[in-house]
């Protein structure tokens, strides 16, 4: 978990809407979540006082006071959602497997019937909330620095700046990484990991946290599928083996291609029900 992935303590996170510019700065190191103490341990810094606190069981300690804050927070923003009947989304995935791409089509083709906002997270820049904010939705960004996902916290902060209407949905970007975002609830209804066919078939296998954690899996970039070897029917049976309970949407952001069963898979539970994950 992040504790060991080689997050710098001294990063912080800022917010930055996009429609005025400003950025904000989201706490200091002392209070970040696990920027707090967690990095405090054997390899991080490498002294021998680290070496003696982690043999001694202090990292595994911190780590889960990280999680238990953590996730007390996500529940008072699970509590936010369920008050103003909003389906919050986490979308979680590798770099590049198309995230943005498919936020950006599902806006614009879903902009006349569903209100949908956008938090976009990313280490750095807020160009993928430049490219929301194109479509008319309103977007916020949060930049992590070095940080490796977002955190309850910052998304609780998120939400006071971009305010998302009731009875809507809010889609939650987060920072591309297939590991520690599994481990960090932020209060959503849904955690939809998405996987392009670039990637290859074994990468739930890899990743099983993820993929476990996760109630929707979406499969990207199938156009691309005449030019790859890439087995549709294997990935689809590796994710079950970690996650039977996986509902699996096979799409092209570009082409549009399988786009109409998420499209309806959003209508269906826009409602403010909890989205059916029972697979196909």
């Amino acid at each position: 978990m992040c504790t060991s992935c080689g997050c710098s303590e001294g990063a912080l996170p800022t917010l930055t809407d996009p429609e005025t510019g400003e950025t904000v700065a989201m706490g200091t190191a002392r209070d970040h979540l696990h920027h707090d103490h967690a990095h405090a341990h054997a390899g991080h810094r490498g002294n021998a006082q680290q070496v003696h606190a982690a043999v001694h069981g202090t990292t595994v300690t911190l780590e889960a006071d990280v999680l238990a804050k953590n996730n007390r927070l996500a529940e008072r923003n699970r509590g936010w959602f369920e008050d103003r009947n909003i389906l919050a989304l986490n979308l979680v995935s590798s770099p590049g497997a198309g995230k943005t791409t498919l936020l950006e089509r599902t806006l614009t083709d879903l902009a006349s019937e569903l209100r949908m906002s956008v938090v976009e997270g990313d280490q750095a820049t807020a160009r993928d909330a430049e490219r929301i904010r194109a479509t008319g939705a309103r977007v916020v960004q949060i930049n992590t620095g070095t940080g490796c996902h977002l955190e309850a916290d910052m998304l609780a902060r998120a939400l006071r700046t971009l305010d998302p209407p009731m009875n809507s949905i809010l889609m939650i970007e987060n920072v591309g990484n297939l590991v520690c975002p599994a481990l960090f609830d932020l209060g959503e209804h849904t955690k939809v990991a998405i996987l392009s066919v670039t990637e290859g078939e074994d990468k739930p296998l890899k990743y099983p946290h993820m993929f476990h954690a996760a109630q929707v899996m979406i499969l990207n970039k199938i156009d691309l599928l005449p030019h790859l070897r890439f087995d549709v029917a294997q990935c689809i049976e590796n994710a079950r083996k970690v996650n039977p309970d996986l509902h699996i949407f096979c799409l092209s952001a570009i082409t549009g291609q399988g786009l109409t069963a998420w499209y309806d898979w959003l209508r269906k539970h826009v409602s403010g029900t909890k989205p059916d994950t029972t697979p196909p």
